[in-house]
């Protein structure tokens, strides 16, 4: 299956180079976000804590076109920090992901068949909070990473849909921490680095100015693991509403939902008003799959930037 696989891919990536019209164009460009807050209190009657928080997003790409063959990536990078009174800075964002996705177009110029690759991991260890002296990260880069790579279909009806459809998809989860792949975190076996799976795939997404200055952005990612459980869906939802104040002020509100099954999330409860770890009947510390959301508002500094060539 993987001989497969490589030989399909490689076939399609030839096509890049095998077709030959008169028009290449080449669109590249990117998007920066950044956002600041800062409260600073002194002999406040009121009440509060100092607090200070920042948040950074940047989106680049590149799309290529020439007759029939598409080729278009992305990398998304997304970091954010926040301090609250006498709290050591913590993180309230780490995403890296990179997609790119070469495609040929077929007798519909709706359809294409397609072969895409994904990235996704994180930059910095990751903690539950609150977090203690004895407390070990839970994540960090390279731990977990996922790495995907699909064959299938892609249906444009419109520039600001599209939908791909795999039942050839290929995934490696990486978890190169020997802590972490020791413990069988993010469904590796204790001691090993690598899960392996293979399964059906799906990927939309959707972009659209739905009203002026208002921009709507979803994307939306479906994996199902043939070889364990494939009525387990692993789900990736990202969505974000983006108001354009002004040239260079955004105003955002998001969205993430994230379910993998083979993600086991330390359970904690309330008690006597502290967050403390739920404990199971041999007093280890319970956890198990759960919805992970995240949710964001900002208001900050955009600027955005787009080239296309012809030749």
């Amino acid at each position: 299956m993987k001989r497969i696989l490589i030989i399909a891919l490689l076939a399609t990536l030839s096509a890049l180079s095998a077709v030959a019209q008169n028009d290449t164009i080449w669109k590249t460009g990117g998007l920066f976000n950044a956002a600041f807050n800062q409260v600073n209190l002194s002999n406040w009657a009121a009440g509060g804590e100092n607090s200070i928080a920042l948040n950074a997003f940047t989106n680049l790409y590149a799309n290529y076109r020439r007759g029939k063959v598409s080729w278009d990536s992305n990398i998304d990078l997304a970091y954010g920090i926040t301090r609250q009174g006498e709290e050591d800075v913590r993180k309230n964002d780490d995403r890296l992901e990179i997609n790119t996705k070469v495609g040929y177009q077929t007798s519909s110029a709706k359809l294409a068949y397609s072969a895409l690759f994904n990235f996704r991991s994180q930059f910095s260890d990751g903690y539950n909070y609150p977090k203690t002296d004895s407390s070990r990260y839970i994540s960090r880069f390279a731990a977990p990473a996922f790495a995907l790579l699909a064959l299938g279909v892609d249906y444009k009806p419109n520039k600001a849909f599209s939908l791909m459809v795999s039942p050839l998809t290929a995934r490696v989860v990486i978890v190169a921490d020997d802590s972490l792949s020791k413990a069988g975190a993010f469904g590796v076996d204790p001691g090993n680095t690598i899960r392996r799976e293979f399964g059906a795939y799906a990927y939309a997404r959707f972009q659209q100015e739905v009203v002026q200055n208002v921009t709507l952005m979803s994307k939306l990612d479906l994996f199902s693991n043939y070889l364990e459980d494939p009525q387990n869906i692993d789900l990736n939802w990202e969505l974000l509403l983006a108001l354009k104040a002004s040239k260079a002020i955004t105003v955002s509100l998001g969205l993430q939902m994230i379910y993998d099954d083979n993600t086991k999330i330390l359970l904690f409860k309330e008690s006597n008003g502290q967050r403390v770890p739920e404990l199971g009947a041999d007093g280890k510390q319970k956890s198990g799959p759960r919805l992970q959301m995240r949710q964001i508002f900002g208001i900050g500094l955009s600027y955005k930037i787009a080239k296309a060539t012809v030749r």
